[in-house]
Parts: structure tokens; C-alpha cells; sequence
């Protein structure tokens, strides 16, 4: 490595300036699994966010793509990027946060990995997560906690909690995550980084279960939003093994992270109009939604009609885990969590009528959301209606003075625009009087994701949030 790039301060740099390093020739893909390694040392035991390494395969393929010229290594240049530890990597331990799978190594990875890999991404460790990445608090039997790194006793929500933390306490520079009821979102806000949820099809899949499934999707989370935008471009595009993947947009995401485009009019919303939201969040996501105004941008206080969303997500929620995991709780009922077992029974007792209900009032909240942005270039609101929450509990269980029936209504912030099918991203946007940060929901009509990174870069300009170091976790 250079000498006038240390490990730390390599560390401390931009995604895209550290790949601007490799791709000049300035520092190799070694370096940064070096840097890397040095810094896991340092904050892992407090964090225990990557649980699984891969050095050895890591830097393997660092000398495989050193062999390739300069210009033929990708997006990423040798970029090292984690795995959330739902997605196989080929020859790695790939658990699911499950005691079932605890040893399985697959023989083949998954598209994103796939997709990564030939961009240039180096995969160097797996991300922790729930248990099948059921739950907004990251927790195993396989692996255990995951820690928030601004306050060791917080959660670093989930399910892509591990990746989140990774990103703040520095031993990433970019993360792989996925999102069905903001597992991208949540641990963004939570850990102070961007988390994007990407309109479905964009970045291609590998549904097991279902080949169709529109509520679950892979996506990128960073430090900043150019960071993310530098992902997904690398992570997006077509893929004949996903029926509805798309291809890459003419205009990158980069560039669009890039164009300083600015809307004309956002609308802010405290709540959805579906969820009650602690008063300090909601104040504090009004300021920064309102801060638009500096440059010129109308904010107007509008919310669409999201009504009847928490039905519509239990049952549709309850149908994919008892197809994906209703064979495996029937014959190993011992070996799973509580959580995931109420959610495949719901599933296994839902009638036609009740899936016929839900799909066609997701149609409903869709269309009314498409309307809705008719009007407003972005949709503004909290990404959590809380600040990161004891990490003992499992679950948030009142908010506001409301108590939640179950382990996801929580989430109904992040899983109404998941319903509506809309890119969606978590923007880091303040900290709470205790010094947690928060983060803000951007919210772009469906298949407009280049419009959302926009949007929140502008914003994040204006806020000055796309500075902060990795944290050093206390």
C-alpha cells in the first residue's frame, strides 16, 4: 500500500474514492482486504456484524482479477463488498441465521453475488442476520447479537442488520442487503447509513419459492448515497434465471447520484397516514424534509392512502413464509423461533378468499400511490418511527402510546411502500437527544430509482450528512 494511505485512512475514504484508487493502479484489491481484515480485528468483537470471513477466497479472486487489464475489472475494480448471510456464495458457509443450516456450504452463489463478482466485487465476509431475516432485530441461534456501533446496547435492526453495522463501524464500504418490510431500511436508519429498496426486478433474484414474488428484493446500502448508487449499478441489470428482472437504465445511478437534479414540489408525511411515530422522530424528519425549501423545493405536509396496508402485508407476508418455509417448520417445528412459526401457521391457515382479498387491495394501494406521486415529484417520511431500541428486545411493542399486536407492525412505515412497489430510501437525517441517528424516508414513483438516489442526494447535500467517519463502536 501506498505510504500516503494507511489502512485507517483508507477506512475513512469514499467507496468511490477508494475505487477511483484502484482503478488508477494506486492500490490493489490486497489493500483493501487488509485494511479490512486490520479494522475487524479491532471492532468486530463488539459488533459481531460479519460472523463469517472468507479472506482466503477473498483474495483468490483479488488475484484472479489482478491478471484481467485495468479495464476489464469492472464497475468495482476489486472493491470488496459482504454478503447478507441469506444469499449463497459459492463455497462459503451460507446459514440463514438457522441451526438447520449451520454447515451448509452451497456449491453455487446466488444472481447478485454472481453479478457483483463479474462487476469486480471481491466478497470477503457474510452479514448477520435474523433467522431466515424474519424480524427488525438481528439476532441467531447460529451467531447471535448484532450490535448497534453508536450504542453497543442498542439493536442495529434487521434483517440486514449486520450489513448496516459493518458499514457504520467501518469494515465495509459498500453491503449487499434485502428487503421485504424494510430490512434495507431499517438498519439504515438505525446505523446512520443508506439503505436503498430498489423497485422490484431491478436488481435480479433468486426466488426459491416463489418466481414471481414482487415483496422481497435485494439492494444496495452505503455510507452516502453516491456510495449506494455505485453498488447498484454494479449489483442491478437482467438475468434469464429471474422472469421479472429488468435491465439496466440508459442513465447509471452514479450519474443520476451525480446530476444535481432537484425536485419541484415533495410531499412529507409523519406517519402514512398507518402507524403512530415517536414525537421526537417525527420532529426531527419535519425539519429535514422541510429543509428542501433552501433550495428552492415546495414541501408540502400530504400523505397518500395507505388504509388496510396491515392486513394486506400480514396475509401476503404469511403466504410467502409458509411456502417458502412451511415444509421445513412441519418437519423441524423445534428448531425455529417463535416468530417465524406464527407467521407460516398464518400462512398455512389462510383461505383463497383471504389471498384474493389481499392482492387485489395491493393493487388498490398501488394505484393510489401512483396517483398520489402524481402530485409530488418525492414522498418524504420516517424510514423507523423509532430511534435504535434496547437490543434485548426482540421486538418494538409501543410506540406513542400504542401497543403492536405482533412482531412486524412496527414496520408498517417501510412496508406500505413495499406494498405500492416503489424504490425507497432510508437517508440518514439527524440524531436523537441520546445521539442515535434517524434516518428519513425517500419514496420515488415505481420504476423511477434514478429519480429517489437524486433526490436524496440533493438532500443529503443540504443536510451535510454525507460526511461522517465510521463510527468506533462504544
Amino acid at each position: 500500500m501506498g505510504t500516503l494511505v494507511s489502512k485507517e485512512n483508507l477506512i475513512a475514504q469514499s467507496a468511490n474514492a477508494v475505487v477511483a484508487k484502484l482503478k488508477a493502479g494506486e492500490i490493489t484489491p490486497h489493500d483493501c482486504l487488509d485494511a479490512l481484515e486490520a479494522r475487524i480485528a479491532v471492532v468486530e468483537p463488539k459488533v459481531n456484524a460479519l460472523p463469517i470471513l472468507c479472506f482466503d477466497r477473498a483474495r483468490a479472486h483479488a488475484d484472479a482479477l489482478m491478471k484481467k487489464p485495468a479495464a476489464e475489472r469492472g464497475l468495482l475494480a476489486g472493491m470488496p463488498v459482504p454478503i447478507k448471510d441469506l444469499s449463497w456464495v459459492k463455497g462459503v458457509r451460507s446459514t440463514s441465521g438457522s441451526p438447520l443450516f449451520a454447515d451448509f456450504v452451497p456449491d453455487a452463489s446466488d444472481i447478485v453475488v454472481d453479478k457483483l463478482e463479474a462487476e469486480g466485487g471481491i466478497v470477503y465476509a457474510k452479514s448477520n442476520t435474523p433467522e431466515f431475516g424474519a424480524g427488525g432485530n438481528t439476532f441467531n441461534p447460529v451467531f447471535g447479537i448484532t450490535r448497534n456501533p453508536w450504542d453497543l446496547s442498542r439493536t442495529s435492526a434487521g434483517s440486514s442488520g449486520g450489513a448496516a453495522a459493518a458499514l457504520a463501524s467501518g469494515t465495509a464500504w459498500l453491503a449487499h442487503g434485502s428487503d421485504m418490510g424494510g430490512s434495507l431500511r431499517n438498519p439504515a436508519s438505525f446505523c446512520g447509513i443508506v439503505g436503498m429498496r430498489p423497485t422490484p426486478g431491478r436488481v435480479a433474484s433468486n426466488n426459491r419459492a416463489i418466481v414471481d414474488q414482487t415483496l422481497g428484493v435485494q439492494g444496495p446500502m452505503a455510507r452516502t448515497v453516491e456510495d449506494l448508487a455505485l453498488l447498484f449499478d454494479a449489483m442491478s441489470g437482467e438475468d434469464r434465471r429471474d422472469l421479472l428482472s429488468k435491465p439496466r437504465p440508459a442513465q447509471s445511478f452514479l450519474s443520476a447520484a451525480r446530476s444535481g437534479w432537484l425536485p419541484k414540489r415533495v410531499a412529507y408525511s409523519r406517519n402514512l397516514g398507518i402507524t403512530p411515530v415517536d414525537p421526537e422522530i417525527a420532529d426531527i424528519t419535519r425539519k429535514a424534509a422541510q429543509r428542501f425549501a433552501e433550495a428552492g423545493v415546495e414541501v408540502v405536509e400530504a400523505s397518500p392512502d395507505l388504509s388496510g396496508a396491515h392486513d394486506c402485508f400480514r396475509i401476503l407476508r404469511a403466504r410467502n413464509f409458509a411456502t417458502s418455509l412451511g415444509p421445513l417448520v412441519l418437519q423441524h417445528r423445534d428448531k425455529f423461533k417463535e416468530d417465524i412459526i406464527w407467521n407460516v401457521e398464518d400462512g398455512l391457515n389462510l383461505t383463497a378468499d383471504e389471498i384474493a382479498r389481499a392482492e387485489r387491495h395491493r393493487t388498490q394501494l398501488a394505484m393510489r400511490m401512483d396517483a398520489f406521486l402524481r402530485d409530488y415529484d418525492l414522498l418524504l417520511c420516517p424510514a423507523t418511527v423509532v430511534a435504535a431500541f434496547p437490543v434485548e428486545q426482540r421486538y418494538l411493542t409501543h410506540c406513542d402510546g400504542y401497543e403492536y399486536p405482533n412482531y412486524i407492525e412496527w414496520l408498517s412505515i417501510a412496508y406500505g411502500p413495499t406494498l405500492c412497489g416503489v424504490p425507497a430510501i432510508s437517508l440518514p437525517c439527524g440524531f436523537t437527544k441520546d445521539k442515535l441517528p434517524v434516518g428519513l424516508q425517500v419514496i420515488a414513483p415505481t420504476n423511477e430509482d434514478g429519480k429517489a438516489i437524486a433526490g436524496a442526494r440533493a438532500l443529503e447535500r443540504i443536510l451535510g450528512l454525507d460526511t461522517l467517519n465510521p463510527v468506533d463502536p462504544h
